[in-house]
């Protein structure tokens, strides 16, 4: 059920950004005279379909293979690669006997109405939530430090005070794109010492290969035990892709409930070391995974041990109540939050170069792409829909990028080549634009494949 669910949200948001990223080809060609013949949600390949109708000279329909969709313009190379009609005298309705000008619109159609659509849920959302950021200055513990954090040089407990000499504010700058993407400098409290302490510019690409692994946050103070994990036998049961990929299933474990451990005991000691916040807690389990700890906490005033063994994932089986650091909440007005929200779009366009380019040069591993199996478990097994229309907007982002990029049969090898026309002002040959079509559609094939293929692996934790 959870799977469908993921499914389900992602091919609804899939399914807007396709039908508008095609209504934008579909409304430019319209307007330059030139017939669009089909206009189609999913591709037919092999000229199979789920459904169809005809409105005047186009058809609507959508296709049985999501991989996106398709606008059939009349006198383009393009997805269909309809030969037979490019042999044929051109037409004045036809999108090759239009100027180059109009030609280069018709392509970027797409492109901007996917920007304009970004631009327009970033400030609905900003509109009607508002921004929430934690007050770094009322970080009075300072920062929990992750394994990626420590090779830098920070600490637990550390505080950090500017970002490029720049005074921060709100905590979350500290692990925006500007810090992740482009490295900084951050001044640093450590008790009474002021420190200066450099972030590569790669540290994204060990993020990424480290998933369970942070790379700062918070400090927070264990409370007491909110709740124990307890077996269902419903839920302790193989997926659907442990029986199909036949992998061996191992029922899960639950050291905290089998060992005693109720909601309500407050922790007070891993293996004889105090603890007060929960980094302390997680890393002194993590560090004993498949191994005997003893755990000492305090219920109703009265102290207790327990004596477990911690779990291969190096958990065992609690969810900690935890302290929660201050934050604020902005409002913004409906005109107010307009620049706001096109400032938070661009921002999601400029992460996305940045991490092409990254990639080109070996910042980033290029096992970060992911396919739409990642993109749905982003999404997640129940319904919010501040998550669904962040997500939705912050594809609607990607998705003008990508289609940007000069590879054939995208937006942008379209693009490029009308470009060269406009330059030596005459057409690049028709015998060009179809081989370039096939490489672009290979590329992206292969594309597809690794994509699937990094997220499957992903699944076999891998």
């Amino acid at each position: 059920m959870n799977g469908l669910i993921m499914a389900g949200q992602l091919l609804l948001g899939l399914s807007i950004l396709v039908i508008l990223h095609e209504l934008g080809h579909f409304l430019a060609a319209r307007a330059f005279g030139i017939k669009v013949e089909k206009f189609y949600l999913f591709f037919d390949a092999w000229g199979f379909k789920l459904f169809s109708f005809k409105k005047g000279d186009v058809e609507y329909g959508i296709g049985w293979l999501p991989l996106g969709g398709y606008v059939k313009i009349a006198g383009m190379i393009d997805e269909s690669m309809d030969t037979e009609q490019m042999a044929q005298p051109a037409q004045p309705w036809e999108f090759r006997s239009k100027p180059a000008w109009q030609r280069l619109i018709v392509m970027l159609g797409g492109i901007i109405v996917n920007v304009i659509v970004g631009i327009f849920i970033f400030w609905m959302l900003t509109f009607n939530i508002g921004q929430n950021y934690t007050i770094n200055g009322k970080l009075n513990d300072g920062i929990s430090v992750g394994k990626i954090g420590k090779e830098i040089g920070l600490q637990n407990g550390d505080k950090i005070l500017a970002i490029n000499g720049n005074k921060l504010i709100k905590f979350e700058d500290a692990i925006s794109s500007k810090v992740l993407f482009d490295g900084a400098q951050l001044t640093v409290l450590r008790g009474s010492k002021t420190l200066y302490i450099a972030v590569p510019d790669t540290i994204l690409n060990k993020i990424s290969k480290n998933d369970k692994e942070n790379f700062i946050a918070p400090r927070y103070r264990m409370q007491r035990v909110d709740k124990v994990s307890a077996p269902d036998e419903k839920a302790d049961q193989p997926s659907f892709f442990d029986k199909l990929f036949k992998r061996k299933f191992e029922k899960p474990v639950y050291p905290a409930y089998a060992a005693g451990i109720k909601p309500g005991d407050s922790i007070l000691s891993v293996n004889g070391k105090p603890i007060t916040f929960f980094d302390q807690f997680k890393e002194e389990v993590s560090q004993n995974k498949l191994k005997p700890v003893t755990i000492k906490a305090l219920r109703k005033g009265k102290e207790i041990t327990f004596n477990l063994k911690v779990s291969k994932e190096g958990t065992i089986g609690i969810i900690p109540n935890l302290s929660t650091p201050e934050t604020a909440h902005v409002d913004f007005g409906f005109i107010e939050s307009l620049p706001v929200g096109a400032n938070m779009a661009w921002s999601t366009f400029v992460d996305n170069a940045k991490g092409i380019g990254k990639m080109i040069t070996g910042k980033l591993s290029a096992r970060n792409i992911s396919s739409p199996i990642g993109i749905a478990k982003v999404y997640g097994s129940t319904f919010d829909w501040v998550k669904f229309w962040t997500l939705t907007g912050l594809i609607s982002m990607a998705l003008a990028f990508m289609n940007l990029l000069p590879i054939p049969g995208l937006d942008g090898g379209h693009v490029v080549f009308l470009l060269i026309e406009m330059v030596q002002r005459k057409p690049v040959s028709e015998k060009v634009l179809e081989r370039a079509q096939i490489v672009g559609f290979v590329i992206l094939i292969c594309l597809m494949v690794f994509a699937f293929g990094n997220d499957i692996l992903k699944s076999f934790g891998k």
